[in-house]
């Protein structure tokens, strides 16, 4: 490989970017693709579904054999709420291969016993999150219906380009939440990405069905066609 192409995949790595190293097998030619370049590449369909699988493969195109290098950030969910929800969705999570991090400045609420072998942060959203960073291989989910925690997080996740923002709260609760959000700048285009009612539609009841429905509708919006992260 160039020098100047391993450059810039690492490069992509380390800004949690997604890059795909396309390489022909016939004359060893390489090329690296960056997400918001996959539409006007000769290979685009093929990129696009390699990307949403987040998997290297080979390919042929009219005879050529392609081998497809994809370099996807390990996705991650970022969650307001160390409650009964965010405890049933921690096994689950790992059993996804999704990276889980809770933040709750309850102390009460956010502990190890509550939460071993996950990722526990028991500080407010606003001193948080500005160190870990949003991006486009985060999911966001707001779960505590109080707004002084789950707003700032909220905020944060408008203003990056998460692939999936949810927030948990009857539709009453996001007619208020929206209000706030408008207050505080965000207008009626911005604010329909947040997911809510979130999680899937599958008559959900108790904390594990809904940690279900919200992980299920994770994953379909990461693996959907629709997905152009940063």
């Amino acid at each position: 490989m160039e020098l100047s192409l391993l450059a810039a995949l690492n490069a992509e790595r380390q800004a949690r970017r997604a890059a795909i190293l396309v390489t022909e097998i016939a004359s060893g030619a390489q090329r690296l693709v960056k997400p918001e370049a996959i539409a006007a590449d000769p290979l685009g369909e093929l990129l696009e579904r390699q990307l949403r699988t987040g998997k290297s493969g080979m390919v042929e195109v009219e005879g050529s054999s392609y081998f497809l290098t994809v370099q996807a950030p390990h996705p991650r969910v970022v969650v307001t709420g160390a409650v009964h929800i965010s405890q049933a969705m921690a096994p689950m999570a790992r059993a996804l291969d999704l990276d889980l991090v809770i933040i709750d400045p309850r102390t009460a609420f956010a502990t190890p016993e509550r939460f071993p072998d996950t990722a526990l942060l028991a500080e407010w959203p606003e001193e948080v999150i500005g160190r870990i960073g949003l991006d486009g291989y985060t999911a966001f989910v707001a779960l505590t219906h109080d707004p002084k925690i789950d707003d700032p997080g909220l905020t944060a996740a408008l203003r990056s380009n998460c692939f999936y923002i949810g927030a948990l709260g009857s539709r009453k609760t996001h007619a208020r939440r929206l209000e706030r959000l408008a207050e505080a700048g965000f207008d009626a285009a911005a604010t329909a990405r947040i997911h809510a009612p979130i999680g899937l539609d599958i008559g959900a009841v108790s904390p594990a069905e809904i940690a279900l429905a919200i992980l299920a509708e994770i994953v379909s919006t990461l693996r959907g066609p629709r997905r152009q992260p940063g």
